[in-house]
């Protein structure tokens, strides 16, 4: 076998190894969200309970709370277009001094 196709075998059994380890020792974990645990401090500061300032524009589109999954997929939609970008524009300074090195 070819020294790459080693690699790649071994850093795809990590990378399962990672995804596969966490659901073993982890189970039962409970994971709260940043939001929860704020509110929460802010309770204990001022004695009374947090009350929103206002409510989510997708919440009061579809008259509810949002499913934990569809806030997971827009998250991930987000991210997405975030590191789409990120790449796009630093392809583009990459190729930049490609062309400038070559044309000089």
């Amino acid at each position: 076998m070819a020294k790459t196709k080693k690699k790649v075998i071994i850093l795809l059994v990590i990378a399962a190894l990672i995804a596969i380890i966490p659901l073993f020792t982890l189970k039962g974990a409970e994971f709260g969200g940043s939001d929860d645990a704020g509110s929460q401090v802010v309770s204990q500061i001022t004695g009374t309970e947090y009350k929103p300032w206002f409510t989510p524009v997708m919440e009061t589109w579809i008259g509810g709370e949002l499913p934990g999954e569809i806030e997971s997929l827009l998250f991930c939609v987000q991210t997405g277009i975030g590191v789409g970008v990120l790449a796009f524009y630093m392809g583009r300074l990459v190729e930049r001094k490609k062309t400038r090195k070559s044309a000089e």
